[in-house]
């Protein structure tokens, strides 16, 4: 493959990973539930749903319990990129990443 169609491909091959990530929704919970965040692939919050038991209980608790489903859905994109990105690559005949 010479040069310039390989950077074509490697080009179309972004876009798609691109869309496919706007697409992607991932969610992730904390504390038993209590706590769900979803986001999309670009790490964009899209919903934050908290059980009612919450409201109006350790305000500290309640705001680690958001870090770490936001934090923990973050890490689930970042899973789900690389496994895309991965199988994208192998398109192009590179050594995987």
């Amino acid at each position: 493959m010479n040069m310039m169609k390989m950077m074509q491909e490697a080009k179309r091959l972004q876009e798609r990973l691109q869309r496919e990530l706007g697409e992607l929704e991932v969610s992730a919970s904390a504390g038993g539930g209590v706590v769900e965040a979803t986001m999309n692939g670009h790490k964009r919050l899209l919903r934050l749903r908290i059980d009612s038991s919450a409201i109006g209980s350790d305000q500290e608790m309640l705001q680690d319990l958001i870090v770490a489903a936001v934090n923990q859905a973050g890490r689930k994109v970042d899973d789900a990129a690389a496994q895309r990105l991965g199988g994208l690559a192998g398109g192009l005949g590179l050594p995987p990443l």
